[in-house]
Order: C-alpha cells, then sequence, then structure tokens
C-alpha cells in the first residue's frame, strides 16, 4: 500500500478535487462550501458557498472560477470582489443534477449529469454532457452517456469517465466547439445491460468517478469507487498502477503539487446521501507518484 496522508477530514462528502496556483480547491456536497487549501493541509479557506450543492470547478482563463451548482442545474461564476454571479442556466438541457466539469483553456466549460434520480433509487438512465461557452451560451454536446463524471479537457480532446459504463470516452473539439470522433478511450470491460444500479455496480471492473489531468506520460489518475482504490490508466485501458484506499472508497482525485507528483485523493466510506449528509468522515487524502502532472 502507498503511504497515504490525511490533508483534510471531518466533512461531509468530498468531490472534484482540483490543483490550482499552489491549492487544492474541492467541494464539499453537504455542507455546500467549495474549500481550498495548501497541499500540507494548512490554510484551509471557503472560497465560495453553493446553496444547492457544488459539484467540478474550473478556472476561466482570466482566473476566475466557475463551479457547478448541482441542484439547480446551474454553472456560478465567482468575481473578483467574491460575489457569485449566474454563468449559465442548464435547466433547460436536462431536469437531472449536475455533476462534474472541466474548463479548457479557451474558457468553455464541458459538464456531465446523473441522467436519473441515483440517490432516490431510480432505474438508471442514459444522461448528456454539455458545453458551456464562455459567454454563458450552452448546448448538449453528447447524448446516451452512462454517467458522465470525471473530465478533462485541453481545448483539442475531452475525456470523460462514464461510471456506469466501465469506461471512459474520448472526443476532439472542432472549431465550433461541438464534438467529434466518439471513440473509447479506456475500456475496462462490457457496458451493463441492466437500468437496476445494484446490479451496474456489481458488473463493473472499474466504476470510473472523478479523473486526474493527464500524467507526462499521458496516463491518467483514475478513482475506483467501486474498489477502494486509484489506478492509473493508460489510453486502451491498461492499468499500470494502484493505490488502495484502506476502508474508503476513493471518489475523485487530482495530480498536484509543487512538483507535479502529488495524487490527491477524495474518500468517504459511501456515496449516498443518506449516509452521508449528517456525517462527517470525508477526507482528503494525499500520496506521491512517480510520474508527474504534464505541463
Amino acid at each position: 500500500m502507498s503511504e497515504l496522508s490525511v490533508v483534510l477530514e471531518k466533512q461531509s462528502f468530498l468531490e472534484g478535487p482540483r490543483w490550482f496556483g499552489g491549492r487544492v480547491f474541492v467541494s464539499d456536497f453537504y455542507t455546500h462550501r467549495v474549500l481550498s487549501l495548501l497541499p500540507d493541509g494548512s490554510d484551509v479557506r471557503v472560497e465560495a458557498s453553493v446553496p444547492a450543492q457544488p459539484s467540478g470547478t474550473g478556472l476561466l482563463p482570466d482566473g476566475r472560477l466557475l463551479i457547478a451548482s448541482m441542484r439547480d442545474q446551474r454553472i456560478l461564476r465567482r468575481e473578483e470582489d467574491g460575489t457569485l454571479a449566474v454563468h449559465a442556466e442548464l435547466a433547460g438541457l436536462t431536469t437531472s443534477v449536475l455533476n462534474d466539469m472541466a474548463v479548457d483553456p479557451q474558457g468553455r466549460a464541458w459538464v456531465g449529469c446523473f441522467g436519473f434520480d441515483l440517490m432516490g433509487g431510480a432505474a438508471m438512465q442514459p444522461a448528456v454532457l454539455m458545453r458551456v461557452d464562455p459567454d454563458g451560451t450552452a448546448e448538449i454536446v453528447a447524448e446516451d452517456m452512462l454517467f458522465p463524471n470525471g473530465t478533462v479537457a485541453d481545448g483539442e480532446t475531452v475525456i470523460v469517465a462514464e461510471s456506469f459504463g466501465n469506461r471512459m470516452t474520448a472526443f476532439d473539439v472542432a472549431a465550433d466547439g461541438s464534438l467529434t470522433n466518439r471513440r473509447e478511450w479506456a475500456t475496462f470491460g462490457p457496458a451493463p445491460q441492466t437500468t437496476d444500479v445494484g446490479e451496474a455496480l456489481g458488473s463493473l471492473a472499474v466504476v470510473p468517478d472523478g479523473i486526474a489531468e493527464p500524467d507526462r506520460d499521458g496516463a491518467i489518475w483514475v478513482a475506483d469507487a467501486g474498489n477502494k482504490r486509484a489506478v492509473r490508466v493508460l489510453e486502451g485501458g491498461e492499468i499500470t498502477d494502484e493505490i488502495s484506499t484502506g476502508d474508503d472508497e476513493c471518489f475523485a482525485v487530482a495530480l498536484g503539487g509543487e512538483d507535479g507528483r502529488t495524487l490527491f485523493l477524495a474518500c468517504a466510506p459511501s456515496f449516498l446521501e443518506h449516509e452521508r449528509r449528517h456525517t462527517r468522515d470525508a477526507r482528503l487524502l494525499s500520496t506521491r507518484v512517480g510520474v508527474p502532472l504534464a505541463l
């Protein structure tokens, strides 16, 4: 087992860790806060309070923070004075809660959603991936995705973890922002042939949840939310490294630190809202890895 350090503890449910400007940003679902801290866990700051529950975050080219506000299907923008403005309204594109998000160097946000009422026990349904342009206009850019979750976007390619699909899916980004050349970037096994969440989870070799920016070799660290671990994945699906998170599930990861070799892991005993909302046992962990973040 890799040596794990506790960076942050006593939170409700942490998601979407990001490495921005020498600090780790992370959303805590049920305290409705976006936090940031130094990599040793010190200097914890509340960057934003999001009553409708924060998830993915990203930075616009001018440094302003974007936040996926899950339950009201909005993308919020933090202005220079710290106030939050509505950057985009996505309720016309999806009725389900928003999920993770990535912002590319052009300032376009790529946003997933659940597609169905996961916490309410509904049957699985396909979901959409949406693009939000810097001016706040938005459109659906991909359909029939099985719980689009962790996302990375470099301006030319978008890679999305499909948590219930046993795969990570890649697209090329056209000049107009549309997505082309849809393909399986990594395949871990066949997609489930059921709409029952419990049955689906039991059939998945990897439950790809949050994912990190690619490392120098093009590999991506992936939170495997069904197997209490994070894995380093090459294009095609080969797993080169594995980090166990002990008794907790791992729901999201980020690669960062001063030298790009620190992996941050968002962990909790489970993902179910009724188990996590009133508890404070989620933690952000860290460990050292061999290949640094790509520059």
